[in-house]
């Protein structure tokens, strides 16, 4: 392949087993690759999905003007398991399809990208673990999972574990889906679509901060009014699977660093054992992802810089390329901490 081509590839888990204790029968990840693996293995950076997003919601980050750019590194993008685009409960096998697909973690995700990276490219230590929302929660599992591994993290919008409020607004869009009658625990016949249109429409409150909406920022992304947006949402949730975005919603929701095998629900443990060189970015108005969560993790990672994207956007601050400006201070992060000393440096 050359040095820029992107190749959709899948990566088959077979039986994988899972933190639940059950299997992943004839399971998958899909990812894309751009760029290609050095002889030495040092150019490797991983970028995990987020929450709705797949492989393609990751590329405006990527290019040749970009820090993260495919003739110097080979970036792998992974998609979470049940996005609709890895194994999901739309297109598992019919006895784990549907309300009968198992429950996953972010443990499992991560663990998979691990065995994704010892297959296919020489068991590679990531130079840089990057994500946003999802992603960075991931990229802080990584971290915590095998620090003797990962060389450099930046998060965005993100923690390492799913905080009470985070919690709590998960519940109110998983209650406004499966309000819907058309839902029937998961075994719909047709899509539940008012639950879907509902579930967005409530999404759509909480992925922006009142100052997005009080400045009418949402008319940079070509909405003129609130109806655009609640519009905008609907439609991109009825393009989704419902057991799809419940099945990650589930992954976010439980997520909990502290709760991986070694550090029996110690956060503070947990947070330490990431030794790589970090950069924790979260916004400064973020709603469910909140600085002051970020914030007092950042605090006791030891190698972990704090740099607060000071936006009116919201979580969607970190979304690849939706803001000009902070997409410019996301590239910005991303080049700086690539110039740092990795671990293994």
């Amino acid at each position: 392949m050359t040095s820029n081509q992107a190749l959709k590839k899948t990566f088959q888990l077979h039986d994988f087993p899972l933190d639940s204790g059950e299997k992943l029968a004839s399971g998958w990840l899909s990812y894309l690759q751009i760029g290609e693996l050095n002889a030495a293995g040092d150019n490797l950076i991983l970028l995990p999905t987020y929450y709705g997003g797949t492989h393609e919601g990751i590329l405006p980050w990527i290019g040749a003007d970009s820090p993260l750019n495919p003739a110097q590194y080979c970036l792998v993008i992974p998609n979470l398991i049940g996005n609709g685009v890895s194994v999901s409960p739309s297109n598992a096998e019919h006895f784990q399809a549907g309300p009968h697909f198992p429950a996953i973690s972010l443990y499992d995700n991560v663990r998979a990208q691990k065995r994704l990276l010892e297959s296919c490219f020489d068991d590679a230590a990531p130079a840089l673990v990057m994500g946003w929302s999802m992603g960075g929660m991931q990229a802080l599992h990584w971290g915590a999972l095998y620090p003797d591994r990962v060389q450099r993290l930046l998060s965005i919008c993100a923690t390492a574990r799913c905080w009470p409020h985070n919690q709590i607004f998960l519940a109110g869009v998983k209650a406004a889906l499966t309000c819907d009658a058309a839902w029937q625990d998961g075994g719909y016949q047709s899509p539940p679509d008012k639950g879907l249109k509902a579930f967005g429409r409530v999404y759509a409150g909480w992925a922006y901060s009142q100052a997005f909406f009080r400045k009418q920022l949402h008319r940079e992304l070509g909405l003129e009014t609130l109806q655009d947006v609640l519009d905008y949402w609907e439609e991109d949730h009825l393009q989704q699977d419902a057991n799809n975005l419940l099945c990650v919603l589930e992954s976010w929701q439980q997520a909990d660093i502290s709760q991986l095998p070694a550090f029996a629900g110690d956060p503070e443990q947990a947070l330490a054992s990431i030794r790589a060189p970090s950069i924790i970015m979260p916004s400064s108005t973020d709603l469910y992802f909140t600085a002051e969560d970020a914030a007092w993790e950042a605090a006791r990672m030891p190698h972990a810089e704090l740099r607060v994207l000071e936006s009116d956007w919201g979580h969607i601050a970190g979304a690849p390329g939706r803001s000009p400006v902070d997409h410019q201070q996301i590239m910005t992060a991303c080049a700086d901490l690539l110039t740092r000393r990795g671990l293994a440096s």
